[in-house]
């Protein structure tokens, strides 16, 4: 972390990957002050605050992905000096249970098309859900969205009722992420070459599914986390 707060406080760096950094009018924007991090509110419209830049993304592509600038821009603090990092940990937190949910209703959704089409693509007299082949991987696709979905469903209620849900959301993120983007692509393979145009949703719905891999933390922190949690002090030598 490079951005810095001075006593003001006032905030002087950079930000990536702002979700909503193009349209946001209030920003939550963690510092080093002077060396542990805090958290920090800056407005929309703050002396030396602008947008420097918009990626251009494989998917999520209704989504605004901004590159933010602070130059001496004035902020307020949030919560004690200090304390950035705890709560960057306890937004985290929540944040993967959100997207282990939006990577279930990705894979629904990629599920709704590819059992329709099955359903009226004809092949050889029939339609095509009458082959094995094709109930085989329907039923295998349905059932793994299930399992992600009661993952997803107890984080939430671990969470709802104040309980821990560190691990338990590590564990949905993990799960429904890797459902979400292997079966969205199973789900263009059902549709053949309709799924790799656009005149169907599930080559879309393959683009949007990776990213649930990788923000709010990879697939490789929510297996570090779900390992520490698991094995105490022995997952921690180095």
């Amino acid at each position: 972390m490079r951005t810095r707060a001075d006593d003001g406080p006032r905030i002087t760096g950079t930000k990536q990957w702002i979700t909503n950094g193009s349209h946001a009018h209030t920003f939550l924007v963690f510092a080093r002050d002077p060396e542990r991090a805090s958290a920090f509110v800056v407005r929309r419209g703050a002396a030396g605050f602008k947008v420097t830049r918009e990626e251009e993304k494989m998917g999520l592509n209704s989504s605004s992905t901004a590159d933010l600038s602070f130059e001496d821009s004035p902020a307020e603090r949030l919560g004690v000096k200090g304390a950035g990092l705890r709560i960057a940990f306890q937004t985290l937190d929540a944040g993967r249970i959100g997207i282990a949910a939006q990577a279930v209703g990705i894979a629904q959704a990629a599920l709704d098309v590819a059992a329709a089409y099955a359903q009226e693509r004809h092949a050889f007299g029939r339609p095509i859900g009458g082959f094995g082949a094709i109930q085989q991987k329907l039923a295998d696709m349905q059932t793994e969205i299930e399992a992600a979905r009661a993952l997803v469903w107890r984080a939430a209620r671990l969470k709802e009722g104040g309980k821990p849900h560190s691990v338990e959301g590590a564990q949905a993120k993990l799960f429904a992420s890797r459902v979400a983007r292997h079966w969205t692509g199973e789900a263009i393979q059902v549709l053949g070459g309709y799924g790799y145009t656009k005149e169907f949703p599930v080559e879309r719905y393959y683009r949007d599914a990776k990213v649930t891999e990788i923000y709010e933390g990879t697939s490789e922190i929510q297996r570090l986390v779900i390992a520490r949690a698991l094995l105490g002090e022995a997952a921690r030598e180095v």
